[in-house]
């Protein structure tokens, strides 16, 4: 269950990068 967890935040996490790199969500 951490393991899922981990992999979670670090898709969020990617997702908040790419978003903050297209500027298309300001």
């Amino acid at each position: 269950m951490k393991a899922l967890v981990a992999v979670k935040r670090v898709v969020d996490y990617n997702v908040k990068v790419r978003v903050k790199a297209d500027g298309t969500d300001v």
